[in-house]
């Protein structure tokens, strides 16, 4: 290996999220829309679908592309993936309404939490889900699991 090249990219964190999606030509659109991302490198595929792009938010990388199914390469469903991406923002609530002028689904309205933070989710209409964060308060441990039970304890219990 050479010495001179690191092995961790310049700007990238320990973990990267890449997306693959149906119509990656408008999702890009809509993370630039929704969450103010840049895009800084889109690598045509054949078909002129989108073999690679690179895009970033805030001081965060994320990769996507368009399904392949001919190489295994297939996107979320349709309806909603399981898994998060979250974002951590200066004012959660404008860019909650952000995303959803965007095209975004509200999957949890922004409330504050008892961990701490403003927060709420959207689906992205590539079925991608997404919490958004400000975080409000600094608390203990004890203090998180104290509000968290009293969170509970005012939920209504199902039958």
């Amino acid at each position: 290996m050479n010495s001179q090249v690191k092995p961790i990219p310049d700007g990238y964190h320990t973990i990267t999220p890449h997306l693959t999606v149906r119509d990656a030509k408008g999702a890009i659109e809509f993370y630039k829309n929704a969450f103010g991302a840049q895009v800084l490198n889109v690598s045509p595929g054949p078909g002129g679908k989108v073999m690679h792009a690179l895009l970033k938010i805030g001081d965060s990388f994320l990769m996507l592309n368009d399904e392949f199914p001919e190489f295994g390469g297939t996107s979320a469903p349709a309806t909603e993936s399981s898994d998060t991406l979250h974002i951590y923002i200066d004012n959660v609530d404008s860019a909650f309404e952000k995303a959803v002028k965007a095209g975004a689904k509200i999957k949890m309205p922004v409330m504050d939490m008892f961990w701490g933070d403003r927060y709420g989710q959207v689906i992205d209409p590539y079925g991608h889900r997404w919490s958004l964060a400000t975080h409000t308060r600094d608390m203990s441990p004890e203090e998180i699991e104290r509000e968290q039970e009293e969170a509970f304890a005012k939920m209504p219990k199902s039958a």
